[in-house]
């Protein structure tokens, strides 16, 4: 038996039937019930009856008979590379404990979401195998030559599947480090593929919709409302996760997203960006040419002042290349911090000022605090948001003749026109 065939499983004195899944684990079989969940059951001691053959081609996404089910190469679809770096969207359940787990490579995300079939010609490839919340910087430098490798041999646009949690982070990231003349879509899932609300499968056709569309830029794909209707297209350097758990927990700060994808029409018209439409400017495919630079510094934080704290506890930035501070309001910290910030300057540190607020953009000009900041040789960064200023700054430690001046300049649409000088 494989992988999209009809089963009926007796164990433990009950009855289960369904369409069989993939997975690593061993000691368990997987299958999909009709209702939508995934459940495990011990090999051992189980009975499995064979229904029907491949009742599911879990590579071509429609009703099979038993035949190969290798994709082969269709000259007239577009080329999407599918790197992963797991997350929820390319995830299992470890049905030992229950936790889901990220197990999938890019090949697994196609049998587990058999509706991209007949998209586009598919490459598989893993750059990693991790939760999102074990991100590290070395593996966007990982992920930006993977995917310009990818472009040069030829995809007309490359999906990212990766975790929420610090997704944002990581469109940043490649957002600075490539020049891209094709479109890289970043998704993701926040529910996991066993539970009937799972958002992966509408969010992976939307994404490899927005891969073969016009917008050569680095976007966030995601749920756009809480209903399977449309993804929303944003900016890699201006998204950010607003919610733990709902499926259109991603949102633009200080705009409107890019665009948008019609689940249904993209469900429709198949291989031809179906349901893509743009409301806000952006590079056009082919305007850009191919280009990296991926090199990072790596000492570099980001620290946000509470009310109550201890100078003493930013001790630990003695040294460092570069610090985002997540001031409050219009870029401001307790009064006692700033020499500690000023210290940081005058040994090389280059330092810049970011809000905690949501929206606005920092300007210390207004008050006697932000002109002190100012004294002291802290920067402004617009209202580029702190996860982006951070990795910004990274960034332009290495590739920036100027990293202070770069800070207060648009690199990557971080920065809106807003955040142009203060009127």
């Amino acid at each position: 038996m494989n992988p999209g065939d009809r089963v009926r499983v007796d164990h433990d004195g009950a009855t289960d039937e369904g369409v069989l899944m993939p997975t690593t684990d061993e000691a368990h079989l997987v299958l999909k019930l009709d209702g939508g969940y995934n459940v495990g059951i011990a090999r051992e001691g189980a009975d499995v009856e064979l229904l029907e053959s491949d009742v599911y081609d879990v590579e071509e996404g429609e009703a099979g008979g038993g035949e190969d089910s290798e994709i082969e190469f269709d000259e007239d679809l577009p080329t999407v590379a599918l790197v992963s770096t797991g997350g929820t969207i390319a995830s299992t359940v470890d049905y030992r404990t229950g936790a889901v787990t990220a197990r999938f490579d890019a090949e697994d995300v196609l049998r587990a979401v058999p509706e991209l079939a007949g998209r586009a010609n598919y490459r598989g490839r893993v750059v990693a195998d991790i939760l999102s919340e074990n991100m590290e910087p070395s593996i966007w430098q990982e992920l930006a030559r993977a995917v310009e490798e990818e472009i040069e041999a030829g995809a007309d646009g490359v999906v990212v599947m990766h975790g929420t949690d610090t997704m944002q982070y990581s469109a940043a990231a490649l957002s600075y480090m490539l020049d891209t003349p094709v479109p890289i879509v970043f998704t993701g899932s926040q529910r996991s593929a066993d539970r009937p609300s799972s958002d992966n499968v509408m969010n992976a056709v939307c994404a490899v919709e927005a891969a073969t569309a016009d917008a050569a830029e680095v976007m966030v794909c995601m749920h756009a409302t809480p209903s399977d209707d449309d993804c929303a297209l944003h900016r890699g350097t201006r998204v950010r996760k607003n919610h733990t758990s709902r499926r259109d927990a991603f949102e633009t700060v200080g705009g409107e997203p890019l665009g948008s994808v019609d689940y249904e029409a993209a469900k429709d018209g198949q291989g031809d960006a179906a349901g893509v439409s743009f409301d806000s400017e952006y590079t056009a495919r082919g305007e850009a040419e191919l280009a990296i630079n991926p090199d990072l510094a790596t000492d570099v934080e980001l620290v946000k002042p509470t009310p109550g704290m201890d100078p003493a506890a930013w001790d630990y930035l003695d040294g460092k290349d570069g610090v985002i501070v997540e001031g409050t309001g219009l870029g401001h910290v307790h009064t006692d911090l700033i020499p500690r910030l000023e210290e940081l300057v005058e040994d090389g540190t280059t330092v810049a000022m970011t809000s905690q607020c949501i929206e606005g953009r920092v300007c210390d000009r207004v008050y006697d605090t932000g002109r002190d900041l100012l004294d002291a040789g802290v920067v402004e960064a617009g209202d580029t948001l702190p996860g982006t200023a951070k990795v910004k700054l990274m960034w332009a430690l290495e590739n920036a003749r100027n990293p202070a001046d770069a800070m207060g300049r648009d690199l990557a649409g971080e920065l809106t026109e807003e955040s142009q000088p203060w009127t």
